[in-house]
């Protein structure tokens, strides 16, 4: 993926957290704490922030400071992040609305965040109670030895799948899933309403690959196999498999293997964010 010419992104920060010890759960412990937010109706990130908070005395949100710009990582995080800017920003622009981007933080190891404490364990994501993408980049190294192999363009689908939660939250449909899961709708399942959100980010992220690969022509042989080769490995039915070994169908929070390929792919073809409703789709 030849990311240079991109434009270097102004809202990506570092925060603090650190290395080691402290919280840290792994795979499974995730899923667990998963299945017990969709038991009590939380959010995940809500109880994962409780947990860390418990280990870090209940520290507050974290001073955001300006990122290392010499480090490659860095410089490619600020690309991509402010490619999914400009393309949003055409993007909304053609619907006669204005696009806010999000910004993205740094942290190495934990993070205070408006949605609780988190670690680098909860990978990648996005709380929209400050409207910010968190990423620990060391899940590029995770990425590459056990998620798919990794790449340029597989870590690019990961932070365009955390922008599209902005999006989502920007046009009103991630209000409309917390509205119903605060009204006792059940929301979890192969075919609730957190796989539909899920599987819409997947979707906007394969958007913003499209406009950004007519704009730049910065893909190269085997870029969106890497990609595609990501969303395989991150399924719930795939996930679910390696750290438990069954597939609880009924606890699915992201959609299938084959649900986020497809979907993605959708938006890829397409480029065209209309083609995202999966909220409206009778087949995920």
């Amino acid at each position: 993926m030849k990311w240079g010419d991109a434009r270097r992104s102004n809202n990506v920060g570092s925060a603090g957290g650190g290395g080691g010890g402290g919280f840290k759960l792994g795979i499974g412990g995730v899923a667990v704490v998963i299945v017990l937010s969709l038991l009590t109706g939380r959010n995940p990130l809500e109880m994962l922030g409780l947990l860390s908070q418990i280990d870090q005395g209940g520290q507050g949100t974290e001073e955001v400071q300006p990122p290392n710009t010499d480090d490659k990582t860095v410089d490619f995080v600020r690309a991509i992040v402010g490619e999914t800017e400009d393309v949003w920003g055409e993007l909304f622009q053609q619907q006669g609305a204005s696009y806010a981007p999000p910004r993205l933080i740094l942290f190495t190891g934990r993070v205070q965040t408006a949605c609780g404490g988190a670690s680098s364990a909860t990978g990648p994501f996005y709380c929209p109670g400050d409207r910010q993408v968190y990423l620990d980049t060391s899940f590029f190294d995770e990425m590459r030895a056990r998620l798919g192999g990794g790449g340029d363009f597989a870590n690019a689908y990961v932070i365009a799948h955390e922008v599209g939660h902005h999006v989502q939250t920007l046009t009103g449909s991630a209000q409309a899933v917390d509205a119903a899961r605060e009204n006792g709708r059940d929301v979890s399942g192969d075919n609730g309403l957190l796989v539909r959100q899920e599987l819409q980010a997947d979707c906007y992220a394969g958007v913003w690959a499209h406009v950004a690969e007519q704009r730049h022509h910065w893909l190269e042989a085997g870029d969106i196999e890497s990609a595609l080769n990501t969303a395989t490995a991150i399924g719930d039915d795939r996930l679910q498999k390696e750290s438990r070994g069954t597939v609880v169908p009924d606890t699915f929070t992201h959609g299938t293997s084959q649900q986020r390929v497809r979907w993605f792919r959708k938006g890829f073809d397409s480029g065209k964010p209309a083609d995202c409703d999966t909220f409206k789709a009778s087949s995920l």
